[in-house]
């Protein structure tokens, strides 16, 4: 025993949370996860994967301990294991961001026609809230948005945003957000509001950099 076998003992360890992380579906559940906890059908709704598949990737991701899982009911919903495995999943996103160059080509290429390219940045957004200077729109899935969200925040979700334009304030500015910096969701809803005449922008970033930086947030409780 000694240095070079404890090394690679240890790093042993860790190149199990490499793997489990070497898939883009498992991200993208991570990502859905961060937002929520789900049960597998709800999972492989959002993620288009067929239920064994979520399933095997769960099993993937649990066997790393970045998720865990709790019987409710007839149904195991599913959960990321604590806040770590979110800085986690930040922390590879700025890698990416950083030394990929292929991300910021993605990103322009699928940018919203309509949205902008104006933010609002989390730091302030909690002042304009409590001095009424904005509405703040979630327009992420509803599950979500009762799972956490802006202080004051009103949930909408953006499939609803054309639904609900004639109760919108015009006298004030909109900001939406949705999951995160790699969500669209908030862009699509900043775009439709723009085109019918309303004061709208996006937040800066989404929940998933709202909760990582352990901002103020506001819960309600579940439904069954």
């Amino acid at each position: 025993m000694g240095e070079l076998s404890f090394r690679q003992a240890v790093f042993a360890q860790f190149a199990r949370i490499g793997s489990a992380l070497s898939s883009e579906k498992r991200l993208e559940i991570i990502d859905l996860l961060a937002q929520a906890p789900r049960h597998v059908e709800a999972l492989a709704e959002a993620t288009g994967l067929s239920v064994a598949n979520v399933s095997q990737h769960l099993q993937a991701l649990r066997s790393a301990g970045l998720v865990e899982s709790e019987r409710n009911g007839n149904r195991v919903v599913y959960r990321l294991a604590d806040p770590s495995v979110i800085k986690l999943w930040r922390a590879l996103q700025a890698a990416g961001q950083t030394r990929l160059a292929e991300v910021d080509r993605i990103v322009r290429d699928f940018a919203v026609s309509g949205a902008g390219s104006e933010r609002t940045v989390r730091d302030v957004v909690l002042k304009q809230i409590k001095t009424g200077r904005v509405l703040v729109l979630d327009v992420r899935p509803e599950v979500e948005y009762r799972n956490g969200h802006l202080p004051g925040a009103v949930s909408l979700p953006v499939s609803d945003v054309r639904k609900r334009l004639d109760t919108l304030p015009r006298d004030r500015r909109i900001v939406a957000y949705c999951r995160g910096t790699y969500c669209l969701s908030a862009d699509e809803a900043v775009a439709l509001l723009k085109e019918h005449g309303f004061d709208a922008v996006r937040l800066d970033g989404g929940w998933l950099e709202w909760a990582e930086e352990g901002r103020p947030r506001e819960q309600e409780a579940a439904r069954g």
